[in-house]
């Protein structure tokens, strides 16, 4: 009797116990279930981070790509600047090489031209030396030269000429046929007949000899003016031989100062102003 009160005591407590455990059980199950949802939502949750995170490296590639295109594309673009400037550079160092180079020789070249020009000016002042002292030679002979001049025009004359005019100063000879040039009163052309020659034009005026008397020192000759021969016969020597010509008739008068063997020579006086074809020396 007493085993029997035992043993459903014993039977209450275990079921109580196993009761306990599959509670315990149970609620380990539903804490396991709700830890492994949330492990569960956690790793949806990283797999869409992950999976967002992906997108973005994706999106972030694409712009590192093309930041490093456009990088590429800068770098040869400056690399391509650089290599041109660097040209530039060097053709203006190569100029500017040749302008000093020039200019070297450029001083070079006027170095020499001063002492080129120092020398010829050491000459030319010997030279000039030189020409002082050959000026006062020539001031001497000038001054000598006035005395000579003064003295052949104290011997110069006047005469009256064939025509009947007082004639102006007649030359002898040719230093005082020079003295009458240099006066300028008059137009002087020195010339030289021959016997059976053509007739010489001086100025206006055509001259032919046609006769020489050497022995009495007479010739005879023809001057052809406006149109019309004259004969001047058996004038003498130093004669002034006068005739008129030209629009307004003004004096002409001719000088042989020197007869030879059929040939004359003297010269024609005309005034200035008088027409001409022939230029006066």
């Amino acid at each position: 009797m007493a085993e029997t009160d035992v043993r459903p005591e014993y039977t209450q407590q275990a079921s109580n116990a196993l009761l306990a455990m599959l509670g315990v059980a149970l609620v380990a199950a539903l804490g396991a279930l709700g830890w492994c949802w949330a492990i569960q939502t956690h790793l949806a949750a990283a797999e869409q981070r992950l999976a967002a995170a992906n997108q973005d490296n994706t999106e972030l590639t694409h712009k590192l790509d093309a930041t490093n295109a456009r990088l590429r594309a800068t770098s040869e673009a400056l690399g391509q600047s650089v290599g041109v400037t660097q040209r530039q550079l060097d053709a203006k160092a190569a100029r500017l090489l040749a302008i000093q180079t020039a200019q070297a020789e450029h001083e070079a070249l006027l170095e020499r031209e001063q002492q080129a020009t120092s020398k010829q000016v050491g000459a030319v002042s010997t030279d000039v030396a030189a020409v002082r002292t050959d000026v006062g030679g020539v001031k001497t002979d000038v001054a000598a030269t006035k005395t000579d001049l003064e003295s052949t025009k104290t011997q110069l004359s006047r005469v009256v000429g064939d025509a009947g005019v007082m004639s102006g100063l007649i030359a002898k000879n040719s230093s005082e046929l020079d003295v009458l040039k240099h006066k300028g009163d008059r137009n002087y052309f020195e010339f030289t007949l021959d016997k059976g020659a053509k007739p010489v034009l001086l100025s206006s005026i055509k001259l032919q000899l046609k006769k020489v008397d050497t022995k009495r020192s007479k010739y005879t000759l023809n001057v052809s003016a406006d149109d019309r021969n004259i004969e001047k016969k058996d004038k003498n020597l130093d004669e002034p031989v006068q005739f008129y010509s030209g629009k307004d008739p003004v004096l002409f008068e001719l000088v042989v100062n020197n007869i030879e063997k059929n040939r004359v020579s003297g010269y024609l006086s005309t005034p200035k102003g008088a027409p001409q074809t022939a230029a006066a020396p």
